[in-house]
């Protein structure tokens, strides 16, 4: 966190999407400023709430990529939400603590991730251990059996002495005959020489108790967890699995792993970092803004809003892991505002986003841009893609120019989708050799302008086909 300073914020997010300098800049003095809230003296950091943003543009511009990113870059916990979705017959707003929810289990999830790849390589050796005592077990030291009259009086004291010490002796030497064949099995399951093999585990499983009740408004799911409700008291059930053992490998690394980290410090520091460091992004603002009609789908809009507010404005909502507080969980809104403006929300929800960033539309200039500059560019994902059945593909520069002129073209005559329009136009270009691909179609395909105006030259022009097919 210390290395993200806002400037290379903007950096890193200009690998991956294209303009909107302005949005950018916002979203990094936000995270920023969380940074330098954590440094000040103690008593003040309550009282530093962070500014929310929110962003305002049509569709396919960013938005959502810009704050996907961001929350990745920062190793944040993050969650994705319609606003509009609440406004639905029979939800009218009501679970809104869902949000946070989803937002804690995000951060779960992440944590628990993190941890476990911290553990792994102990791991991996202690399941490499338990997959050589199936497929070559030490031998186990037994005893002969007494005479129960000797053992009882004492009669065969010397014989007994002398039978323990060969036993001692075969046993050693069994054990040194195995531990030889462990040590050439261990390289061959080093070597990968004993994946395909069939082998019989046993992994443990929890049985799903999962309680089902009512909370006034929606059904709701509760996970029991009897081995803790019983303090460990239930012995852990398993089960006989037929596997390969590269399969066996990795099932017996993951409950290997799960033994080797505390589920309770998981739980803690994913609910401290969802706190300090989550991200809620807000899609479709603009549809629950505006007064009530009083009729149709929209009767709840200024309900919802009122919903939102306590969670945006800070309160605390009870999640299965603990009661998680939203006062400096940072809210990215979003939306279109065409119809709408961001002043006919409630004035309680709009004084909570103070930060106001206004999208650019993209131009034709900017689709050239985006299939060529990003990292994991359009152009280079379907090279990729084609390149596993054998086929180079290659963009000149005027066939990528001709591409971002047909998606503009269409975005122009018919709806504004923005880049996402990208996707539709390069579908309908490659489509055939997509097609064709894995059956004999092979060696170079150069994509240039003639070749996309021959693809989709006829459907541009033609504009009621444009409507169904671009």
């Amino acid at each position: 966190m210390e290395e993200l300073t806002p400037r290379v914020i903007v950096q890193e997010l200009d690998k991956h999407i294209v303009g909107q300098a302005s949005a950018k800049r916002a979203v990094a003095v936000a995270v920023r400023n969380r940074l330098r809230r954590q440094k000040v003296p103690e008593e003040m950091q309550e009282d530093i709430i962070p500014k929310n943003i929110l962003l305002m543009g049509p569709t396919g511009v960013g938005k959502t990529e810009i704050c996907r990113r961001l929350a990745k870059l920062v190793n944040a916990p993050f969650v994705k939400v319609e606003a509009s979705k609440f406004t639905e017959v029979g939800y009218v707003g009501r679970d809104v603590d869902s949000i946070i929810r989803d937002l804690v289990e995000n951060a779960v999830s992440t944590t628990k991730k993190e941890n476990l790849e911290q553990v792994l390589e102990k791991a991996r050796i202690q399941a490499e251990e338990r997959l050589l005592d199936v497929l070559c077990p030490l031998p186990k030291k037994e005893r002969s059996q007494r005479n129960p009259f000797e053992m009882l009086f004492g009669g065969a004291k010397e014989h007994e002495e002398k039978t323990d010490q060969e036993e001692s002796e075969e046993y050693v030497d069994r054990l040194r005959k195995i531990q030889a064949e462990r040590k050439e099995i261990r390289e061959r399951l080093r070597a990968g020489e004993l994946d395909e093999q069939q082998v019989e585990i046993e992994v443990e499983y929890a049985p799903s108790q999962r309680l089902e009740f009512f909370d006034g408004f929606n059904v709701q799911e509760m996970e029991l967890d009897m081995e803790n409700l019983f303090g460990g008291l239930l012995p852990k059930q398993t089960k006989k699995k037929k596997v390969t053992v590269r399969e066996a490998r990795k099932i017996l690394t993951q409950e290997e792993a799960d033994k080797l980290i505390d589920e309770d410090e998981v739980v803690a520091e994913a609910l401290e970092r969802c706190e300090q460091l989550g991200i809620v992004f807000l899609d479709e603002l603009d549809k629950i803004a505006g007064k009530e009609t009083g009729m149709g789908p929209d009767v709840s809009r200024e309900g919802v809003q009122r919903d939102l507010l306590p969670i945006v404005e800070g309160t605390t909502v009870i999640t299965k892991y603990g009661p998680i507080k939203t006062d400096h969980i940072l809210f990215i809104g979003a939306g279109a505002f065409h119809v709408s403006k961001p002043s006919d929300m409630i004035p309680e929800l709009q004084g909570r986003f103070p930060i106001r960033v206004e999208l650019d539309p993209l131009e034709e200039q900017d689709f050239v841009r985006i299939l060529q500059e990003p990292e994991n560019s359009l152009t280079r994902q379907y090279k990729e893609l084609l390149a596993t059945d054998g086929v180079e593909l290659n963009f000149t520069e005027d066939g990528i120019r001709e591409i971002a002129r047909m998606a503009f073209i269409v975005n122009q005559q018919d709806e504004n989708i923005g880049a996402r329009r990208l996707h539709t136009v390069m579908e309908k270009v490659l489509e055939d050799v997509l097609f064709d691909a894995p059956d004999g179609v092979q060696g170079e395909v150069v994509v240039n302008k003639e070749y996309v105006s021959a693809k989709i030259g006829d459907l541009v022009r033609d504009r009621d086909l444009t409507r169904y097919i671009l």
